[in-house]
């Protein structure tokens, strides 16, 4: 690529960035596909994506932290649930890659847009309800989440993100957690990459990681301005529309 390339994936990744950042999700359910569109090859646009996203998920974490929409000090609850769901993250992607030998492509992405719209729809009718934190339903929610991550590699950021929301996590903090939980996920993915030899284009990578980084200020001062009741109905509205856009991409194809 030239040096425009680069320039335009770098403000397609801001852009993505500052969207999944604010709300907790989009950026790689959006980004691949569109980089995929724009004629890139896969095997350079899928660990680009998530050497990328490793970047934004920490980064937006700690501005997250600084503008005071989660705490992410160790010991704190929210740290605390943002390294349970990484740790079912990291389990839950190995035992659903053993399942997904046995399934179709079809199969998997439909299943992975069906759940996602459910949560949207179940976060919108439940938006104006106060629930109790629940331990035993994020373990449940979070299983779902990390076993999607690894059954087809998207549908972790609305899963997770809704999930919280649905347990009784605040809306602002659920943001932060996932991003927290769903960095770590980067990291064995991308050691995964690299020990199994699959060639990572860094060139690339920092193109879009450049991006990414410039837009997590602005995300963490976006969220530190919504109301958590507003935001509910936004994770609710992008939950449903990422679902929705998943199953229509699934079933066009028939």
């Amino acid at each position: 690529m030239d040096w425009s390339n680069y320039f335009f994936v770098a403000v397609l990744a801001f852009s993505l960035e500052v969207i999944d950042g604010s709300f907790g999700m989009g950026y790689g359910t959006i980004l691949a596909p569109a980089m995929l569109m724009l004629g890139f090859d896969a095997l350079r646009v899928v660990p680009a994506v998530i050497t990328s996203q490793l970047v934004g998920d920490f980064l937006v974490v700690f501005f997250h932290h600084q503008f005071k929409s989660v705490n992410m000090s160790v010991g704190s609850q929210h740290f605390k649930v943002g390294v349970m769901l990484a740790v079912f993250s990291l389990v839950g992607s190995v035992a659903a890659v053993l399942f997904a030998l046995n399934l179709s492509k079809f199969a998997l992405n439909l299943y992975i847009g069906v759940l996602v719209v459910i949560a949207g729809v179940v976060v919108l009718v439940t938006r104006k309800e106060t629930r109790d934190f629940s331990w035993l339903r994020l373990l449940f929610l979070g299983s779902i989440a990390s076993f999607n991550k690894g059954l087809s590699g998207g549908g972790y950021g609305p899963i997770v993100t809704a999930g919280q929301v649905l347990t009784g996590v605040d809306a602002r903090a659920a943001i932060g957690i996932t991003s927290l939980a769903e960095g770590v996920t980067c990291i064995a993915a991308v050691l995964t990459y690299a020990f199994s030899g699959t060639p990572i284009d860094w060139e690339l990578s920092a193109a879009l990681a450049v991006g990414v980084a410039l837009s997590t200020p602005v995300a963490g001062f976006v969220v530190s301005k919504f109301q958590a009741k507003h935001l509910k109905l936004i994770i609710g509205v992008c939950t449903l529309l990422l679902g929705a856009l998943t199953i229509f991409k699934t079933v066009r194809v028939l």
